[in-house]
């Protein structure tokens, strides 16, 4: 496949999935130039092992996940907070994209639930948004963080607890 085609095919899931780990739409945008930059870079380390999508989402993820470090390191001083989408933002969120939680949920639970997901680990936080956001199925998110599938079940059940608790839910 060509970098143009796979873009075609799975710019927007990059860009959703990036928006889920930053919740801001220009460092999703930029992750997610990032991510096809990396793509063509790399063209030939593509060895077919994982479908073309597992093999594209392994790499958002990564590059989500490196992006929301660097952003941490330039704010040592104030932790690791992620910005939050403004009103106008989220509007467009809202509007250009699919997010499953945003048309049910008012936007001051989404922001609550995304805190909340924000101070989970990294791996915590993948999976749940890889099986409850995304809606990967337990194999699809464990060939994704290549892991095994109790693995995955194991750290999903984990990530509930922290998130439980981190709502008050516990």
């Amino acid at each position: 496949m060509q970098i143009e085609d796979l873009y075609t095919a799975f710019a927007k899931t990059v860009f959703n999935l990036a928006l889920h780990y930053t919740q801001n739409p220009e460092d999703a945008e930029e992750i997610t130039q990032d991510v096809f930059v990396k793509l063509y870079e790399r063209g030939d380390q593509f060895k077919g092992e994982a479908s073309a999508k597992t093999y594209i989402t392994r790499i958002a993820i990564n590059q989500s996940l490196d992006f929301l470090r660097y952003k941490s390191r330039q704010k040592r001083g104030g932790g690791a907070k992620i910005r939050n989408l403004d009103d106008s933002q989220h509007e467009s969120a809202l509007h250009d994209f699919k997010h499953p939680g945003y048309a049910l949920v008012q936007k001051e639970a989404v922001s609550k639930v995304y805190d909340a997901l924000n101070q989970l680990p990294p791996n915590q936080k993948t999976v749940i948004i890889l099986l409850k956001i995304e809606g990967h199925s337990q194999k699809e998110a464990a060939e994704i963080m290549d892991l095994g599938t109790k693995a995955i079940e194991s750290l999903f059940q984990r990530a509930k607890r922290g998130l439980s608790e981190k709502l008050g839910l516990s």
